[in-house]
């Protein structure tokens, strides 16, 4: 594990992870929206 670290740099590594789970989150929740079944603000 100490070997990864010394080729990535930490900081910039979890910024990077974090934005791409954050991208992906807002991606599943906006289909999730789009579709009628799971559309949690239309109503019933």
């Amino acid at each position: 594990m100490h070997k990864i670290w010394q080729i990535f740099d930490p900081r910039r590594t979890l910024v990077a992870l974090f934005g791409f789970l954050l991208i992906l989150a807002l991606l599943i929740h906006f289909i999730l929206l789009s579709s009628a079944d799971f559309n949690w603000l239309g109503g019933m």
